[in-house]
C-alpha cells in the first residue's frame, strides 16, 4: 500500500509577499497547451467511439513557430504561416483497421485555431509539420522470449487485450504530480483580469483586443504591483491616438475589476504595455492578436502551469501535462488529481493544504509510491485525512473520464 505522509507546516510563513504570472489564451505557449490537449481529447474520443477503448498516444511535445506579419494602423495580416509542430506518438491501427492519424489531425489543427484566433485563416495562415512516431518507450525487445511482451503492439495493437490497461492500471512513468488549495487572492484577481478581457463580452465592447494577453502580478502585504501586456489588432485601431486611449480604457476596465478585491487590497499599481514606445511607434500592435504572428514560438509546458497560473511560491511540476495520454501518464492524472484533491480537502477540512503524489514506473496507478499530504500545524484530524486519501484513491481512474470530456481547463 501507499507510503501516506502528513506533514505540519506552517503556511503563514512564506505568505508575505507572492508573484503570480499567467500567460492569456492567445499566448503562443498556452495555445502550444491548448492544441495539444485539444488533439489528444479528440483523439481520445475517436479510439473510444471506433475500438471502444482509448488508445495509446501523447501529444505533450507539440511546438509553434511564429510566421510574420504586416501591421499599420487601421491593416494588418500575415505574410508567412505559422507552423504547427506536430510531435508526439499515436497508435496507427488496431486490429485489421488502420487510423487515418494525418488527416485527422490536420482537421482537428484548422479546427483549434478557427475557434481561438478568428482572425486567423487556417488554410492559409497554417504549416502543418508531422513528426510523428509509433515507437513504444524501452522495454519492446526482439529477444525470442520477448514475443509475449506487451510493448510489442504498443502503438498496433493487433486487438485490445494487447493494452495492458485493460487489465490493470499501472503508472507510465516515476513522476511526481502535486496540488495545493485554496488560491490566494491574488491568483483570483490574476485569472479573473486575464479571463474577462479575454471573454466574448469583453471583445464585443472593446473589438480591438487581443488574444495574448500576458500578466505579471506581485504583492507583498496589502499592496500589489501589476504589469500587463495587451496586444491591440490592427484593423481596429485607426491611429496612434486610439491606440492610447485603448490603453487608458484597458486601464479603467482592469481597475473596475480590482474593485472588488478592495477589502484584500490596499494600494495597487498597474502598468500596461511597458515597452510601447509611442515616439516612433513601436507598440504592441497585431494583425490577429497574437504574437504567434510575428516569429514567437510556443511550446507545451512552457506556460501556465495545471492550474492555470505560474505561482512560484507554491509547489508546482514542470511536467508539461497538456497533451499525455490521459489513462496512465502520470505527468496529466496524478497533477490533475493532485489539485482535485487538494480542493476537497480544502472543502471537506476547512484547511490549506498542499498535496504531493509521487509515481514509480509500472506500479498500480491507484496505489502512488509516496503520498505527502501538507496541513496546519494546528490540525488534528490527521487520522482522518489518512482514511480520506485512501478512499480517493480508488477514484483514479475517474480522472480518464473527466479529462477527455474536457472538464478542466488544464491551461
Amino acid at each position: 500500500m501507499s507510503n501516506i505522509f502528513i506533514i505540519k507546516k506552517n503556511f503563514n510563513k512564506n505568505e508575505k509577499f507572492e508573484f503570480i504570472e499567467r500567460k492569456g489564451v492567445g499566448h503562443p505557449d498556452t495555445l502550444a497547451d491548448l492544441l495539444a490537449e485539444y488533439l489528444s481529447n479528440k483523439y481520445s474520443r475517436y479510439t473510444l467511439e471506433k475500438f471502444g477503448v482509448v488508445l495509446h498516444h501523447n501529444f505533450d511535445k507539440v511546438g509553434l513557430l511564429g510566421g510574420a506579419s504586416f501591421v499599420t494602423f487601421g491593416k494588418g495580416y500575415l505574410t508567412k504561416p505559422i507552423k504547427v509542430l506536430i510531435n508526439g506518438r499515436a497508435s496507427i491501427s488496431c486490429g485489421l483497421v488502420d487510423i487515418p492519424v494525418k488527416k485527422l489531425i490536420e482537421q482537428w489543427v484548422k479546427e483549434f485555431f478557427k475557434n481561438r484566433l478568428y482572425k486567423l485563416d487556417p488554410d492559409k495562415h497554417l504549416k502543418i509539420v508531422f513528426n510523428l512516431s509509433s515507437q513504444s518507450s524501452p522495454g519492446k525487445t526482439y529477444e525470442k522470449e520477448s514475443k509475449n511482451s506487451v510493448r510489442k503492439f504498443w502503438f498496433e495493437p493487433r486487438t485490445i487485450n494487447d493494452l495492458p490497461e485493460i487489465k490493470q492500471l499501472v503508472s507510465n512513468d516515476t513522476s511526481i504530480g502535486v496540488g495545493y488549495a485554496p488560491r490566494s487572492v491574488l491568483e483570483e484577481m490574476v485569472l479573473d483580469i486575464e479571463k474577462t478581457l479575454n471573454s466574448e463580452k469583453y471583445r464585443k465592447k472593446r473589438p480591438w483586443t487581443g488574444f495574448d494577453i500576458k500578466i505579471m502580478a506581485f504583492r507583498e502585504g496589502f499592496n500589489v504591483k501589476m504589469t500587463i501586456c495587451i496586444p491591440q489588432i490592427a484593423d481596429r485601431v485607426k491611429s496612434i491616438e486610439e491606440y492610447k486611449q485603448n490603453i487608458e480604457i484597458a486601464d479603467r476596465d482592469i481597475k473596475n475589476i480590482i474593485c472588488k478585491y478592495k477589502k484584500k487590497v490596499k494600494n495597487f499599481e498597474l502598468n500596461i504595455n511597458t515597452r510601447d514606445k509611442f515616439d516612433c511607434s513601436e507598440v504592441y500592435l497585431t494583425a490577429i492578436g497574437s504574437s504567434i504572428e510575428s516569429g514567437d514560438e510556443g511550446l507545451v509546458g512552457r506556460g501556465n502551469r495545471i492550474n492555470q497560473l505560474i505561482s512560484i511560491n507554491k509547489p508546482m511540476s514542470m511536467e508539461g501535462a497538456c497533451g499525455k495520454n490521459p489513462v496512465y501518464h502520470i505527468g496529466k492524472v496524478y497533477y490533475l488529481f493532485a489539485l482535485k484533491l487538494a480542493n476537497k480537502i480544502y472543502k471537506k477540512f476547512g484547511i490549506k493544504n498542499e498535496v504531493y503524489l509521487a509515481s514509480q514506473s509500472g506500479r498500480d496507478l491507484l496505489d502512488p509510491w509516496i503520498s505527502v499530504v501538507a496541513v496546519p500545524h494546528n490540525f488534528s484530524k490527521v487520522a482522518e485525512v489518512n482514511k480520506f486519501l485512501l478512499k480517493e484513491f480508488k477514484t483514479i481512474p475517474k480522472m480518464t473520464e473527466l479529462i477527455i470530456k474536457g472538464k478542466d481547463n488544464l491551461a
